[in-house]
Parts: C-alpha cells; sequence; structure tokens
C-alpha cells in the first residue's frame, strides 16, 4: 500500500476548493494519499487540501506531497509552532502542551485549530476510504453552521459520561466519532480543554479517546449535522467491505484487516 501510493494519479488541490484538513506523517502520509484519491473518484466538487505535519515531515515527503497533490497546503513544524505561541502560549497552556508532547491525538486540536483560515473545518482521519458521493459532507462544506461528526459503531471515549458532562456543564451526545469531524475554530475555549484534560486526567485516568471525548464535550448537545452510520460506516464488517456498501468506511480495530488486504487495492 505504501509503494502504490507514491505511484497514484497526482490529485489537484484546487485554490477555492471545498477545505479538507488532514494531520499526517511519515507513518500515515500513505493512507491520506488513498483517502484522497478515493474521495476524488466518488465525486467531481473541487477540493482544498490541507496537509498538517503531525511533527515527521522532511524534504523528502514534501516533495511526494507536492508531486502527487499539486496545489496542496503543507502547514509546517515551523508554522504550527508559530501558531501555538500566539495563541496557545506555554506560560498560559503549559499543560496542554505536555500532553500534547505526550499524546499525538490532540494535535488534531491544537495544531489544526490555531491555523487562521477557515475557521470552520472539516478534518478527516487518513484511514478511511470513500466509495460514492458523501453529499451530506459536501453540502456542510459549502455552508458550515454547526458541527459535523460521524457516529461511531460504539461508546468510545474512555471516561463517563457523567464525568464529561459535569465538568463541561451540557449533556453530551453518545457515539460521537471524529473520523471525520466539523468544528468552528473560533468557538474552541482552550482554556476549558486544558481545564478538562487535567481533570478527566486525575479523576480516570488516561485514555487513547482523549480526543474523541474533548471533542464530544465541545460539542455538548449543539445541533449537529449527525452522518447517517448506515452510510457513514465505523468498522464495516467483511461483506460491507467488500461490496463496497455505503458512502464512507472508517477502518478501525478489526475492519484493519480488510482495509490492508483488500479495501485499498479495490480502489485502484
Amino acid at each position: 500500500m505504501k509503494s502504490s501510493s507514491l505511484k497514484l494519479k497526482p490529485v489537484i488541490s484546487h485554490p477555492q476548493g471545498l477545505p479538507i484538513y488532514f494531520l499526517t506523517g511519515k507513518k500515515y502520509l500513505h493512507q491520506t494519499l488513498f483517502c484522497i484519491q478515493s474521495l476524488t473518484k466518488a465525486t467531481s466538487k473541487p477540493f482544498r487540501f490541507v496537509l498538517v505535519d503531525d511533527g515527521t515531515f522532511d524534504v523528502k515527503l514534501i516533495e511526494h506531497i507536492n508531486r502527487l497533490l499539486p496545489g496542496v497546503k503543507v502547514i509546517d513544524t515551523s508554522t504550527i509552532n508559530k501558531n501555538l505561541e500566539e495563541k496557545l502560549p506555554k506560560a498560559t497552556f503549559k499543560q496542554l502542551h505536555q500532553k500534547r508532547a505526550v499524546y499525538p491525538h490532540i494535535k488534531k486540536l491544537t495544531d489544526i485549530h490555531t491555523i487562521t483560515e477557515d475557521p470552520w473545518k472539516l478534518v478527516l482521519d487518513s484511514d478511511m476510504l470513500f466509495w460514492n458521493e458523501p453529499t451530506k459532507i459536501i453540502n456542510w462544506l459549502m455552508d458550515p453552521d454547526t458541527p459535523l461528526h460521524m457516529v461511531d459503531c460504539e461508546q468510545s471515549y474512555g471516561y463517563s459520561i457523567p464525568l464529561m458532562e459535569s465538568l463541561c456543564c451540557t449533556a453530551v451526545k453518545p457515539l460521537v466519532n471524529v473520523g471525520a469531524i466539523g468544528l468552528n475554530s473560533n468557538h474552541i475555549n482552550w482554556h476549558n480543554i486544558q481545564h478538562w484534560v487535567k481533570l478527566l486526567e486525575e479523576k480516570e485516568g488516561t485514555s487513547y479517546y482523549l480526543e474523541q471525548a474533548i471533542t464530544a464535550m465541545l460539542i455538548g448537545d449543539a445541533n449537529t449535522v449527525e452522518l447517517d452510520s448506515s452510510q457513514y460506516i465505523v468498522a464495516p464488517d467483511k461483506t460491507t467491505i467488500k461490496q463496497k456498501n455505503g458512502i464512507l468506511h472508517h477502518y478501525v480495530d478489526l475492519s484493519k484487516e480488510g482495509y490492508y488486504k483488500t479495501a485499498w487495492e479495490s480502489l485502484i
């Protein structure tokens, strides 16, 4: 899959296209490229792709990115650090910076939502493939006004709902999945996030799903665009993968086997 990703047909990133953000790097770029390839096969709509460095970009990797995604915007480490210092200075957000250093997933919030462009940002995970036109996502991108999210196959927050709700002072939606997540950067209260991270971990320990829990708390009980779980599928089973049912597959947990063995190859 890694080797084949470097031979994919280049996808143009259009300056005026619908913006889509990825946090990616050496370990995940091949997945990012296949996700983008699948999206552009599923629809004729133009997109503007923004790739955010997870800390592993180098000159060679950026050359590959620019060759395979002409016109792409790359947010490198120096730009990220500048944005962080302006919006999340270490003197004020010491604990959030410490968490960022040991928990890369939180960069989907800190490193992407401190970028000044596009107040509303759609962030996609790389381990996904589109099989049909994602009309609901496209409509949201054209006129975003409420958060957008996938619906999980099971509750995966890593923390108890009562604790989460007590901290964010509102009800928390069940089954929020951040494989495809649209949020308004200007609506994010970073002081709250730092406070929530501290208390969640003090009371119930660390969790791989912290970023998903924090996102669910940011959304709270607000009106959202929920992507139909029968079409935007988290952890598709073997039959769903083989028949390419639905619109989008998010290959988590056991579904990664089908992703690596058959799904990406059937795309090309």
